[in-house]
């Protein structure tokens, strides 16, 4: 990995083919609006952001969801808005109606 670089791949879709399939090539404009997505292991996708070219993404936010998702298919737990690894997380149930509050206090 390239120092200042992601560690996971990304790709480009120069071509506008992947960006048919996902809804988000602008045909007028020849291009992918900005898009991206976050696909499991099994192929599904797990979350999705389309922003216009006049806002740019957080790529701090998209490790943090990409970590957040990892340990949610690891322990099964459920993460907080903001979650970072090491912080609680939650065993999702009927025991926690109602109670998330007392455990995710900021």
């Amino acid at each position: 990995m390239v120092k200042g670089g992601v560690p996971f791949p990304m790709l480009s879709d120069a071509g506008g083919r992947i960006g048919k399939v996902y809804g988000v090539y602008d045909e007028g404009a020849g291009v992918d609006i900005r898009g991206r997505f976050i696909i499991d292991p099994d192929f599904v996708i797990r979350a999705m952001e389309v922003l216009t070219p006049e806002v740019g993404r957080s790529p701090d936010e998209l490790v943090r969801q990409i970590k957040a998702f990892q340990h949610v298919r690891a322990t099964g737990e459920v993460t907080p808005s903001g979650w970072q690894p090491g912080q609680v997380a939650l065993k999702p149930g009927p025991a926690v109606v109602g109670k998330v509050w007392q455990a995710w206090k900021p």
